[in-house]
């Protein structure tokens, strides 16, 4: 007897926690299936975190002609604000008319297929309007439309798909990377690697969900040719200060006919992005250049009567967007679709990897797999994902009415607290304040309430393991965070993690 037979035996094996792959992972488990996934960092610790925090439909890729991306995203709108509604809101976009690049005749063409090329139930419908002098754009725009999209916390969206998972019976492990993987008598045998050393998992099918590092992962983990060809766009983001009053972003039209969106964010910032340039460096260290920079700034003040400069940034991101290659001149016009490639590397051992795709449409692209897999899983449960609430989204009323359901049941809490942990963890925040009645029960407080209750909840329910997954990805209280108060917090987590596992007495 091969020593494979005695390694553990899942029905798919996910190589890739970002939302794609959690998405996927999700899917499955929630069908049915036994999963296994690894990511080799945190979840969303790349692309997933990196977006424009926008569940859209797209609406420059109209320009495009790919209306059945726009007509899945825009439907997805919908699904996602009742999956999530304390991830996922409305927010209404006003794009300035500029004449010299678009006439208004095309842009109110392409805004009433906006409006009914998905099923809009809640979103307000496209309008025009008028400037006045209170606007803050500079006085030659005066007139402008307005349309509704929905922002998203974006790495929250894949975590919940990630616990969701979890919850179907899916096995999910971060800082574990796939080293190589082959197929052994008709079933794939996985090397991985985490902090304690090397193991071998067997699954019957393998989905490669790596993103950025979709195509190298064919060549090199599994020694394969790869059946598409990946193009990488980096996009980069600033974040600024508020510029302006109300709660509405702006989509901005620039010379070389691309967008620029600014956004209202985290209540006093505001959220500039993104850029489109072909990335060919090292995907691991992807950062943000001196020339995107400049092109934000330059698109930003071409606009708004207030002028920004360098020294106004208060943070900025980056991220390599994996596109599928379809020979587009400019990145920009790169299709932003996906394109699911089924392998068979021997027969009843598929292999499906995941090329391109969006942040808004990652649940119709999991639904996908599973059709594209099913015929290897006859017992295969029916769809379920679109009905079903995230995690923190089950008997969701209202942000206002649950924070105020949190104040009643803490005593003592600030309502930003109490509106903070409505926004983050929903109807999950019961769970986070399981013994907990007033101020005192919270524990220690670190910073920008942040308190010892929270801290051990994320470690010990979201896959937490360092001060980043905690300030970045599961909450975004790393811009209130001095490095004196992030090593305090370094030093209890390290603790706090040693017990739960009992490397401490």
């Amino acid at each position: 007897m091969n020593i494979e037979y005695s390694l553990p035996l899942y029905d798919i094996a996910v190589i890739g926690g970002g939302i794609n792959g959690v998405g996927i992972a999700n899917d499955a488990a929630g069908r049915g299936l036994s999963v296994f996934l690894c990511e080799k960092d945190d979840f969303a610790n790349h692309t997933s975190s990196a977006s424009s925090k926008l569940i859209h439909g797209g609406l420059r890729y109209l320009e495009h002609y790919e209306f059945r991306l726009v007509h899945e995203a825009l439907a997805e709108r919908e699904v996602l604000m009742r999956k999530a509604p304390h991830i996922v809101w409305p927010l209404r976009f006003i794009m300035p008319h500029r004449p010299h690049l678009r006439p208004a005749w095309l842009i109110r063409s392409g805004l009433f297929l906006y409006d009914y090329l998905g099923k809009r139930e809640t979103l307000a419908a496209s309008k025009k309007i008028h400037m006045n002098a209170s606007s803050p754009l500079i006085p030659e725009i005066c007139l402008g439309f307005e349309y509704s999209d929905c922002a998203v916390d974006d790495s929250r969206l894949v975590i919940l798909n990630a616990m969701q998972a979890r919850e179907h019976g899916a096995e999910l492990m971060t800082r574990t990377r796939c080293v190589c993987a082959e197929v052994v008598e008709g079933v794939w045998v996985i090397s991985l690697q985490d902090a304690k050393g090397y193991f071998q998992i067997r699954a019957k099918a393998l989905v490669n969900a790596t993103g950025p590092w979709v195509e190298e992962f064919i060549k090199t983990q599994l020694d394969q040719p790869s059946p598409y060809k990946i193009r990488q766009v980096h996009g980069s983001h600033l974040v600024v200060k508020k510029l302006y009053e109300g709660d509405h972003a702006y989509i901005l039209q620039n010379n070389d006919r691309r967008i620029v969106f600014t956004i209202p964010y985290l209540n006093e910032f505001t959220l500039i992005g993104t850029t489109d340039q072909l990335y060919t460096q090292h995907l691991d260290q992807v950062e943000i250049t001196s020339s995107e920079t400049d092109y934000l700034l330059e698109v930003v003040n071409a606009h708004f009567k207030k002028p920004i400069t360098k020294d106004d940034i208060v943070e900025h991101f980056s991220g390599v967007r994996p596109l599928c290659d379809d020979e587009s001149d400019q990145p920009s016009a790169i299709t932003r679709d996906y394109t699911l490639a089924l392998q068979m590397v021997a027969p009843n051992a598929p292999l499906l990897s995941v090329f391109g795709g969006k942040l808004t449409t990652y649940r119709m692209l999991a639904e996908s797999a599973m059709t594209r897999l099913k015929p290897y899983f006859k017992h295969m449960a029916p769809a379920w994902t679109k009905t079903e609430p995230l995690p923190g989204g089950e008997h969701f009323k209202s942000k206002v009415t649950l924070a105020a359901a949190i104040q009643r049941r803490v005593k003592g809490i600030s309502p930003t607290l109490a509106t903070r942990w409505a926004s983050t963890y929903g109807t999950r925040v019961w769970k986070l304040l399981e013994g907990v009645a007033k101020l005192e029960d919270l524990g220690e407080h670190f910073a920008d309430e942040l308190y010892r209750v929270e801290v051990d909840y994320l470690i010990r329910v979201e896959w937490v393991q360092t001060v980043d997954d905690l300030l970045w990805r599961r909450t975004k209280l790393g811009y209130h965070f001095g490095s004196t108060e992030k090593r305090i917090l370094e030093d209890y987590m390290m603790n706090r993690m040693g017990y739960m596992t009992g490397l401490i007495a």
